[in-house]
């Protein structure tokens, strides 16, 4: 992990080129409107040097579309006696880089050593949390020698784009001690500006030009005398729902850095998680929580959270159902209001639903499988390129996907369950799983001799195996949402609430479909099969099947990938459905499934590792559970995993594995229920956890969570502020 100086600091010692990518990711900053690649000051787009913003997109000609990155007002370079100190460019004698992720602050030190001495480069910055247009900046040199120390500082509008450039136009300039660059997108015309203040003693040299605005202060300094400049920024668009809380004029380093913390403070008053007897575990779940809470799209109307959040332009900045199945638990239990955003997101997007339904044929709202602005499908046809012809590759992601519907209707009944709050369905909310689950009737087949109601042609979670007749998962899920909208039904009745849906008729239909629908059950040996046909497949080890790769960066699914033809699969399909209606099976069934479906696993995505983790605490085995629950939980201390699908980079953050790492401890080794309107808990700790403490709201009010191995005690306190 490159160890950690004490229960809330990421470091990492020493410069590695090759760790660019990953450290952007790792040392990440943000507040929900936008974030900050944790790269060097120094660094420029060749460096994935990025501010990725929530819920802005741009196309550019027939690219894909994806979130813009605002310009850089963190861009810095050194020259000390005229000589340029900069990394990667100039191998340093040390260098430090670390993240208090308690307050939030990104901390660099690196030292070069020249002819006459040393030079320190120690540099502190933080995107605000409590006014989050603010971003903000201590730089400080100091050498141990007499020097001339020059730094050229101010905002870079060259900005890194996968898919770019995004900006149609950028205009730069210079007014009353402020500098500015703004950029128009091309496809929107939405203005982005960002504007930064340089507050030093020393008066500076501005320069501009077609990108960058940029101010040089030189100084001669003696021996060991810290050279200080301080920058605070701001970003603001055309479309923003709030302005900034104070003028860029009249802010200071340390006031905006107070505020800040202070704000960090009350957020992990209720989020922190403490782990007597692993220390380990504790500090890699809060690094996780701490990213949560970077992307959580605070104060934002029509904003959810991207798959790989605000770490970048990667999988096109879109909304997938990762956020209501693995990220959405973590904000019920602390923050409903954000939780409830993101459900209005879905809300919001349910015209790209329709649009996406129409387009194949289907009633109601078909989700995209890769949501941007206004719901609208990012995904294309050919979403994969080979690593032989360099041609695409024809997925069906985007066709065959059906469960992500049923997704957002799950994560609505979690809000609802965790909540209380039934305003979200009376706000739209009914809207979403009334034409969800006609969707879901539309899908329906039945054979002429057969009573039951079958789906085919399906992609589920396990994306190895395309284009499949009765994925047990898909099935599972089009009956909870027929379920769903009858109880749904039933509330809007017993409320009177207006609607211009024929409920009688819906009602009928769903509570048809519900009764008829086929689910796999278990065969003989108590296992359930993943779709018709699986268990004929190879029966072929994850190991085998990669050995038969013929290059790494090789896609295993698809019309011909290694696995296609195998039992291997790329994530948790069966085990899922297990873990979510774990009532419905007994711990022998669920046992005997884990057993055989988690060696044929790989584990390609970041959400696999979670869901087997949780059904291994299920069936009574913490100890199993601890690796894949760790495994989520570092899914972005540790080195990178896959980055790649065939030529397609996916590097980034996870929030997904980090929600899902939540799930496991709240739920999975908390044991966390609810039965009749109260919390009720059931620990299973791995070994060597003596105390397990945490917060979570439900039903409207905060509870203390102490689990042991023994026991738990849950007990409400009061809520501070």
């Amino acid at each position: 992990m490159g160890g950690f100086v004490n229960r809330h600091i990421v470091t990492a010692n020493g410069f590695d080129e090759k760790n660019i990518p990953w450290f952007g990711n790792k040392f990440l900053t943000g507040n929900g409107y936008f974030g900050v690649r944790g790269t060097m000051e120094e660094y420029r787009k060749e460096q994935m040097c990025a501010i990725n913003m929530a819920g802005i997109y741009d196309r550019v000609g027939d690219k894909w579309r994806e979130p813009v990155n605002a310009p850089n007002p963190f861009y810095s370079v050194l020259y000390v006696d005229g000589v340029l100190l900069a990394l990667p460019e100039t191998a340093p004698k040390s260098h430090r880089q670390e993240l208090d992720f308690y307050s939030a602050l990104q901390m660099r030190e690196t030292v070069w050593e020249t002819e006459k001495g040393t030079v320190t480069l120690s540099c502190q910055r933080f995107s605000s949390m409590a006014d989050q247009h603010l971003l903000a900046m201590r730089y400080v040199v100091t050498a141990d020698y007499d020097c001339e120390i020059a730094v050229t500082t101010g905002i870079d509008g060259d900005v890194w784009d996968i898919n770019g450039p995004h900006f149609a136009s950028l205009k730069t300039g210079y007014e009353d001690g402020i500098r500015y660059v703004t950029g128009i997108t091309g496809e929107r015309g939405v203005t982005v500006t960002v504007k930064s203040r340089l507050l030093c003693d020393t008066p500076g040299t501005v320069t501009t030009d077609q990108y960058t605005a940029l101010e040089t202060v030189t100084r001669q300094v003696t021996a060991n005398t810290p050279f200080i400049l301080d920058t605070v920024a701001e970003l603001t668009t055309s479309v923003d729902v709030f302005p900034p809380k104070a003028e860029l004029s009249t802010l200071t380093y340390d006031a905006v850095k107070a505020e800040h913390v202070a704000k960090w403070k009350n957020i992990w008053d209720i989020s922190e998680v403490s782990i007597d007897g692993d220390e380990e575990a504790e500090f890699s779940l809060n690094y996780s929580l701490y990213h949560l809470n970077c992307v959580a799209p605070r104060n934002l109307d029509g904003v959810s959270i991207g798959a790989r959040g605000l770490s970048g332009q990667v999988y096109k900045g879109a909304v997938f159902w990762d956020t209501e199945m693995f990220m959405l638990d973590y904000y019920i239990d602390t923050d409903p209001k954000a939780a409830k955003d993101l459900l209005k997101y879905r809300i919001d997007t349910i015209g790209g639903a329709r649009e996406k339904a129409k387009e194949y044929g289907l009633n109601g709202a078909y989700y995209a499988w890769e949501s941007q602005d206004g719901g609208y499908e990012g995904c294309s046809d050919y979403n994969v390129v080979d690593v032989f012809t360099k041609r695409p590759m024809r997925t069906y992601f985007r066709d065959k996907q059906y469960h992500v519907s049923a997704a957002i209707v799950y994560g609505f009944m979690k809000y609802l369950k965790g909540t209380g709050d039934y305003s979200i369905i009376d706000e739209g909310g009914l809207s979403v799983i009334l034409e969800c689950a006609q969707m879901y009737r539309s899908l329906l087949l039945k054979k002429a001799d057969s009573d039951w109601y079958e789906i085919h042609d399906v992609v589920g979670p396990d994306e190895y195996h395309e284009r499949v007749n009765n994925n047990a998962y898909t099935n599972r899920m089009a009956k909870f949402v027929f379920e769903t909208a009858l109880s749904m039904i039933a509330y809007a009745k017993e409320k009177g609430l207006k609607t211009d849906y024929d409920l009688d008729s819906i009602a009928a239909m769903c509570k048809e479909s519900a009764e008829h629908m086929y689910v796999p059950q278990m065969n003989e040996n108590g296992l359930i099969e993943q779709f018709d046909g699986y268990f004929g497949l190879e029966d072929a080890s994850v190991e085998e099947v990669r050995s038969r790769l013929l290059d790494p960066k090789e896609y295993w699914g698809g019309a011909y990938g290694v696995a296609a033809d195998t039992q291997v699969l790329k994530q948790a399909d069966v085990v899922a459905l297990l873990s979510m209606f774990r009532e419905e099976y007994s711990v022998d069934v669920m046992r005997k499934n884990w057993e055989y479906y988690e060696p044929r696993t790989e584990h390609g995505s970041s959400l696999s590792a979670c869901m087997y983790s949780l059904l291994s605490c299920y069936i009574g085995n913490p100890d199993d559970a601890y690796p894949l629950f760790m495994k989520s939980a570092n899914a972005d201390l540790l080195p990178a995993g896959k980055e790649w699908i065939g030529l397609i980079y996916i590097g980034g953050t996870h929030p997904a594995a980090q929600g899902g790492a939540w799930i496991v401890m709240v739920k999975g080794f908390a044991g966390i229920s609810a039965k009749d309107g109260k919390l009720t808990a059931e620990p299973k700790l791995p070994k060597g956890w003596k105390e397990l403490r945490f917060k979570m709201m439900y039903q409207g009010k905060l509870y203390q969570i102490i689990a042991r191995q023994d026991g738990a005690e849950i007990k409400e306190i009061e809520q501070q502020g």
